[in-house]
């Protein structure tokens, strides 16, 4: 397929991560095939997750296709934007077609991004996860490439206003060891060892996340069990009822 506004998108986020100072650390980009379709399987603690997680494919110069909710693909600005990257459209009450799509599209050797999570954890830990990820590479026939991210919720996040004009913000991105699943295996049990490696990984980069808040009130963008005032996975549920995307 032609790729006509997925380079200049990407060539304009390098620019401003450039301009901003973002401190970005990319690390297990071996893990993600340079060939051949691959699942992207992310923590989810931004609205601007997609972006840096597709960052954390490129020096595997691979472009990740995301399954993102429909909603984004009727916005007049970002709508041509997704769907001029490929993007796969998400219909949630009757997901089915996007996501023979997505099993298509990794048959085609393409690497599709998912946020098994579903919507964004207000606990900045990772919460249950559907077992769709897991499925779709079964099916497919291709390997699972788990993923973190950190310091993307500092920018903008589910109940918080948003920041863009943060400057120098280290933002980290892990890939971890993929992970091979077939249509003879429990893919509920995967789901779980799929989710396993997430929290893994999730708990190292938070380890190794530079900065820490400046102040009791910043605070707010460190999970409780990490001495910050975020929500815990228990008060997060509870809030994403009274609020579900």
């Amino acid at each position: 397929m032609a790729e006509l506004v997925y380079p200049p998108v990407v060539l304009a986020a390098k620019t401003l991560f450039r301009v901003m100072d973002y401190k970005l650390d990319v690390q297990g980009v071996e893990h993600i095939p340079a060939t051949g379709g691959a699942v992207i399987a992310c923590n989810h603690v931004s609205y601007l997750d997609f972006i840096f997680c597709g960052f954390g494919a490129q020096p595997a110069k691979r472009l990740v296709r995301f399954m993102a909710k429909q909603e984004i693909f009727r916005n007049k600005i970002a709508g041509p934007l997704m769907r001029g990257m490929h993007h796969i459209s998400v219909d949630r009450s009757a997901g089915q077609a996007s996501y023979q799509e997505a099993v298509a599209r990794l048959r085609d050797g393409q690497v599709v991004g998912v946020f098994p999570e579903a919507t964004i954890s207000q606990s900045f830990t990772v919460k249950e996860i559907k077992t769709g990820a897991v499925r779709m590479a079964a099916e497919a026939g291709v390997p699972i490439v788990p993923m973190a991210l950190w310091g993307t919720q500092r920018l903008w996040t589910k109940g918080r206003p948003k920041d863009l004009k943060q400057r120098h913000i280290p933002i980290l991105i892990r890939a971890g060891e993929s992970l091979s699943v077939s249509l003879e295996d429990d893919l509920e049990e995967r789901t779980v060892e799929l989710r396993t490696r997430m929290t893994e990984l999730l708990d190292r980069v938070q380890k190794d996340y530079p900065d820490t808040p400046a102040t009791d009130a910043d605070s707010w963008w460190l999970p409780k069990h990490l001495g910050g005032a975020a929500p815990t996975p228990e008060e997060a549920a509870l809030l994403d009822k009274k609020r579900p995307e």
